[in-house]
């Protein structure tokens, strides 16, 4: 019995009539109290869904809305054939890629009992290891990538397991490319090769890459909450865009014959630190011929070309073996600085007859005596012990003659010599279009005194 009833029976048996209304007028005030409160929480409740609710549609919509088309469709990506690379006559292909497969699954959509037998035929199939393969199948996610780059018997050996065991769905075999390089060694550093998933990582492959890639394309399809395709939406097929082929300035026949020749140089002279030839169109400039040695298989990139570092691979740090692999991948030819030494009197020759400091055949112009001596510094002619005594420029270049050349440097004078510097390009990159090229080394102009002027053929690197 509530205290009010226990008041109001109280009340009654006194007959008292005041003390029954003022209970009454408590109840009542007490049951509008209830109300207000109720009133008020329901308000607040009602408040928050609101709130909520506004917050999903309009602040966290967007989020949630492609979230929801992630869960409700399958995404499968068709590769683009890259670019064919062909040599200058347009007639030998240097680098193509042809038609493999992709092999993917959906887990969600193979039943439970047939899960070990599809990892089982997958990992026999495909030399893959089973109990990953098995981890993937069994996975709750939309799609797994079993094997990439497989051949068309491989596929069609699946395809046909897939018949004889009625297995049609949760298994993909989508169309993909893999670069092949016809000469396998030719032009390798020039070429560089491309990843498995088609970038291009070195070389032409890596800076020509957003060229020859293409655009990918997709296959996609609408689901059910268990990956099942619903079939009445069907399924939105966005054909891939095959790259841009290019045409290099490079005679595949005279980059053979580069290569053959450097690689007997190199081995005949026992040149440890490889060689480089590069062969040039004196009237465009067009290289038609770069080559490396040693080279590398472009269809084999991973693979050593060292036979010692080749004996000790298993024992070597990933580092070291990273390092390995970025000296044989670099281009020689235009990431190595050497010493131009003698060759260097040809641009020393062509400023002094620029400026008309001399003349080719000015006979008796220059005398060697063996040495010169330049702020108290003595530098000997190669042929000290018995010197070319007098000459005129030409003969100094046939007997590349220090003396004549030091003493043609310090008439010039470091201003005038480095501007002949810029203007045949020595202090700045050739902008050739290959990934790695170094810049050249000369010392700070404003560094350069007498004594290192004589020197401007031996400390330069080009």
């Amino acid at each position: 019995m509530s205290e009010i009833q226990k008041m109001r029976k109280k009340a009654k048996k006194k007959k008292d009539k005041i003390n029954i209304n003022k209970i009454e007028k408590k109840g009542a005030l007490t049951r509008k109290k209830r109300m207000r409160n109720a009133i008020i929480v329901v308000f607040l409740v009602m408040s928050l869904i609101i709130g909520r609710i506004a917050w999903i549609q309009f602040v966290d919509g967007d989020r949630l809305k492609y979230m929801a088309y992630v869960q409700h469709t399958l995404d499968r990506k068709i590769n683009p054939k890259r670019g064919t690379i062909y040599d200058a006559t347009g007639e030998k292909v240097l680098a193509v890629s042809a038609t493999v497969r992709t092999i993917t699954v959906n887990p969600v959509n193979i039943a439970k009992n047939d899960k070990e037998k599809v990892a089982r035929a997958l990992s026999d199939i495909f030399d893959v290891d089973y109990e990953t393969t098995l981890k993937k199948v069994s996975k709750r996610s939309s799609i797994e990538t079993i094997a990439r780059k497989v051949d068309k018997e491989q596929s069609d050996e699946l395809m046909k397991w897939m018949e004889d065991n009625n297995i049609l769905t949760g298994i993909n075999v989508d169309e993909d490319t893999k670069r092949y390089y016809p000469y396998n060694n030719l032009a390798s550093q020039i070429i560089g090769f491309c990843g498995s998933d088609n970038q291009g990582l070195n070389g032409i492959e890596a800076l020509y890459d957003s060229k020859l890639k293409g655009e990918t394309g997709k296959i996609i399809k609408i689901t059910d909450a268990k990956g099942n395709t619903i079939l009445k939406e069907g399924e939105d097929y966005e054909s891939a865009i095959d790259g841009d082929s290019l045409v290099l300035t490079v005679d595949a026949t005279i980059q053979g014959i580069a290569e053959k020749y450097l690689e007997e140089a190199c081995i005949d002279n026992q040149c440890t630190d490889g060689g480089s030839v590069i062969i040039m169109n004196p009237n465009n400039g067009d290289i038609l011929a770069m080559a490396g040695y040693p080279n590398y298989n472009l269809n084999e990139p991973y693979t050593i070309n060292d036979t010692e570092l080749e004996s000790n691979w298993d024992n070597m740090s990933q580092e070291d073996k990273s390092n390995a692999l970025q000296q044989m991948w670099r281009i020689r030819a235009i990431s190595d600085g050497y010493e131009p030494g003698s060759t260097f009197k040809l641009i020393t020759s062509s400023a002094a007859l620029e400026e008309g400091i001399t003349d080719t055949d000015n006979k008796g112009e220059f005398n060697c005596s063996g040495s010169i001596e330049i702020a108290g510094v003595r530098i000997k002619c190669w042929r000290y012990y018995r010197p070319h005594g007098s000459q005129s420029l030409r003969e100094a270049l046939m007997n590349s003659c220090n003396p004549v050349f030091i003493s043609i440097g310090q008439k010039l004078g470091v201003h005038t010599y480095y501007s002949y510097l810029e203007k045949f390009g020595f202090l700045s990159k050739t902008g050739v279009d290959l990934p790695g090229e170094a810049g050249s080394i000369f010392l700070a102009e404003d560094k350069v005194g007498p004594v290192e002027l004589r020197n401007d053929f031996f400390w330069a690197k080009i």
